[in-house]
């Protein structure tokens, strides 16, 4: 598809506001020499016609090099950098032409002289850096008092030149805001796509990380008991069906983006699970708020997780008293042991909802603490919201 300059309905956002930005800045620098030239021609002498028509025609001949050193000073924005290489011939150029110009007659000297002016504003209007700035100017405002010999023209040439090279510096600096914005939407959209990414790995990982622990300790079980030809082997193979289904019911509503949370189903589960594999459980969080109910469950689940993972625990207990609900086991995996992202994640998920994790760890004891304020929490994240998962805590 053409994506000429007039084809606008085939360029993006951005690439329209750098063609307008171009376009208007070439513009003006070849219709300023034109609108001079139509100011000065009725003025000068018949005589002198055909020499201002030159003047004019040599006008707008240097603007080939300006529109050069123009789009010279477009690229390099917004850095302050050097004069950029092709500047510095053009500028020799002008001073030539300057100097020629001094010797032409008053009636085409000063057409002549504010053609050149126009080419160097127009061109290096949008070098950054005071030094560039400063010397830009005092060459706007000098070269039209030296011509005409009159010290009021250097206001006006200060005046003129400063209202274009701020024109020049605005379109450019709106130009470089629009892109940097741009790249800022594009970052954000990487950004939403890899805490997509960590949302949907972390929740993968609490979903069947909790059914695959209840399917191989239902399974062992079911193993011991068809070794023993305890008929009950068969109603343990049962629960692992189940729990395979259940585990691909929340996969399936995990990959739709709507899965909840529940509280009670949490804990039910927890402590059936826990009492399969041969663990004495103790429930006490009936004072649990029912505005903390869907956090609470995420620390149950992340912790009876680790418990049938890296211990040999007996027993188990989950309490919930003076803010804090805390789940604890003995018998815990050395110290250091089986490190993993596990608890880190929830307590980065946990944070967002004004709650914080803490654990303790002795020979004989592990302990996950979970601080829920006595406040409501905030937002709970909706599934899909996802949240950074950070490398490296103790799991």
């Amino acid at each position: 598809m053409s994506t000429r300059w007039w084809r606008w309905a085939d360029r993006d956002e951005v690439s329209r506001v750098d063609a307008y930005t171009r376009q208007s800045l070439h513009l003006l620098l070849w219709g300023s020499p034109l609108f001079l030239a139509l100011q000065a021609l009725p003025r000068v002498p018949e005589d002198q016609t055909g020499l201002a028509a030159g003047i004019v025609a040599a006008g707008l001949t240097v603007c080939v090099p300006a529109t050069v050193v123009l789009r010279d000073v477009m690229e390099a924005h917004p850095r302050a950098g050097s004069l950029p290489r092709r500047a510095v011939p053009f500028l020799a150029l002008l001073a030539v032409a300057y100097v020629a110009a001094l010797w032409l007659p008053t009636e085409t000297r000063g057409l002549a002289v504010m053609l050149l002016w126009s080419a160097l504003a127009w061109s290096l209007g949008g070098l950054r850096g005071r030094v560039a700035t400063g010397v830009l100017l005092a060459a706007l405002t000098l070269t039209p008092a030296l011509a005409s010999r009159e010290p009021m023209t250097a206001l006006l040439g200060l005046g003129v030149g400063a209202f274009f090279v701020f024109t020049v510096r605005v379109s450019l600096w709106l130009l470089a805001v629009v892109r940097e914005l741009d790249e800022a939407r594009s970052t954000r959209a990487a950004l939403a796509v890899a805490e997509e990414r960590l949302r949907f790995s972390r929740d993968v990982h609490d979903v069947l990380g909790r059914q695959l622990s209840v399917i191989g300790v239902q399974a062992e079980l079911a193993a011991t008991l068809a070794e023993r030809g305890d008929p009950g082997a068969a109603a343990r193979m049962q629960e692992v069906r189940a729990a395979a289904h259940e585990a691909l019911r929340e996969a399936r509503e995990l990959a739709r983006g709507y899965r909840a949370t529940d509280w009670h189903q949490e804990v039910e589960g927890a402590r059936s699970l826990l009492r399969s594999a041969g663990t004495e459980v103790e429930l006490a969080v009936d004072d649990l708020p029912p505005a903390w109910h869907e956090p609470a469950a995420w620390v149950v689940r992340e912790a009876v997780t680790n418990i049938l993972r890296h211990s040999a625990a007996t027993r188990v207990e989950v309490r919930y008293a003076d803010g804090e609900l805390c789940v604890t086991n003995d018998r815990p995996a050395p110290a250091g042991a089986q490190a993993g992202t596990g608890l880190q994640s929830l307590s980065d998920r946990l944070a967002p909802v004004g709650a914080a994790l803490r654990t303790a760890h002795t020979p004989e004891r592990f302990t996950v603490v979970a601080a829920l304020p006595g406040t409501a929490p905030a937002a709970v994240p909706a599934a899909g919201a996802g949240l950074v998962a950070t490398e490296g805590g103790a799991r």
